[in-house]
């Protein structure tokens, strides 16, 4: 089969810049793909961070100046993450240079600034999606295929989030995602918020208002100098949402958090219904819950194995971690950007990300206002 190369430059070479490059370097496991990633450019302003790539051997452009990277005619699609205040001006430089844009959630600081963009990707005609990596987990899948079979009766409930807890230690350095300037007003909301809406927002489940509960806890940090810097953005966030279902209004739950005792990085749905419903967790990232109404009610566990949604050499036995989801996201999104995404699930799109922000702009108005706020 003929794979078309697509080259692809990393703007911001952190933790979430050497997973991609990581993805790419083990392409070769997915099985018949049609597309074939190469990573070919990297910009960082940090020179050990750019010096890391220097073992990637398509790697042919290590800059500090993303203008320079986005002139390269090496370069098809490029991934950005940055802190969120860089967002706007950083994915309209990737459209200015018609470039396509997989772009780091929150898909802008602000509601704003997300609009702007959104906006923009429609005028200059590109490819554009947003990432949100733990829907394309087995699991995950699993349970966004059942919940969209329509067996669960009339539904009763769905809950959808994400649980931090590296923040309980206050004794843990202030770093941007702490501060309204570079993190957003809407805190957690955005870090985590769209890893938490993708999968019901996918399912047709619009919140048409929203009631959220707030926290800050931990008012200062160590700013790493001796001294202590004020952290003002939101800890967690808890938004009790309505959504119809089948003319049905359903309580909708999202949450996010970085103070949840015990999680290290837990990502959850719920969808439960009177005559059946689904529960997935990476907490137990193997095991799928689903529940059928019967003569008796049963909850039934099933051991799920990697079988995520696009093929690989991997056996089925064994078990999929972030580096596959992350990978099966790539995947999804070259598949879509080629044209050659069918039916399967895919990444968030400017408009889903969008609709993310204006249900954390109503949130913030929810908690000033101390009130449910109508969404549109």
């Amino acid at each position: 089969m003929t794979q078309e190369t697509v080259r692809i430059g990393i703007i911001g070479g952190g933790l979430m810049g050497r997973e991609v490059a990581s993805a790419f370097g083990r392409w070769f496991v997915l099985n018949q793909f049609p597309v074939k990633a190469e990573l070919t450019a990297v910009c960082d302003l940090s020179e050990p961070a750019r010096e890391w790539f220097r073992q990637v051997p398509t790697v042919r452009l290590l800059t500090a100046d993303h203008r320079e990277l986005l002139a390269s005619p090496e370069v098809d699609v490029v991934y950005v993450a940055v802190p969120h205040h860089l967002h706007q001006a950083i994915y309209l430089d990737v459209l200015a240079a018609g470039k396509d844009l997989l772009a780091e959630k929150p898909f802008g600081i602000d509601l704003a600034a997300a609009r702007t963009i959104a906006e923009a990707a429609e005028r200059s005609g590109r490819f554009v999606r947003c990432s949100s990596e733990f829907p394309f987990l087995p699991g995950a899948q699993r349970a966004y295929h059942l919940a969209r079979g329509g067996t669960f009766g009339t539904l009763l409930e769905i809950r959808s989030g994400f649980h931090h807890s590296s923040d309980l230690d206050p004794q843990k350095p202030v770093n941007w995602k702490r501060q309204t300037a570079t993190c957003g007003a809407v805190g957690v909301m955005g870090d985590l918020g769209i890893h938490a809406v993708h999968v019901p927002f996918r399912l047709g489940y619009q919140p048409r208002s929203v009631f959220a509960q707030l926290q800050k806890v931990y008012g200062t940090r160590p700013d790493g100098r001796g001294g202590m810097a004020v952290c003002d953005t939101w800890d967690n966030a808890l938004l009790h949402t309505e959504t119809v279902v089948d003319g049905v209004a359903v309580p909708l739950r999202f949450e996010t958090k970085r103070l949840a005792p015990g999680e290290t990085n837990t990502w959850f749905l719920e969808v439960l219904g009177t005559d059946g419903g689904v529960k997935y967790s990476t907490k137990e990232p193997k095991t799928l819950w689903t529940f059928t109404r019967g003569k008796e009610q049963l909850w039934q566990r099933t051991d799920l194995g990697f079988h995520g949604p696009f093929p690989t050499i991997t056996g089925g036995i064994f078990e999929p971690g972030f580096p596959d989801c992350l990978m099966q996201m790539w995947a999804a999104f070259l598949a879509e950007r080629a044209g050659k995404l069918g039916d399967q699930f895919g990444c968030v799109t400017p408009a889903e990300a969008v609709r993310s922000h204006e249900l954390f702009a109503a949130a913030l108005q929810s908690h000033d206002e101390q009130r449910a706020i109508a969404l549109g």
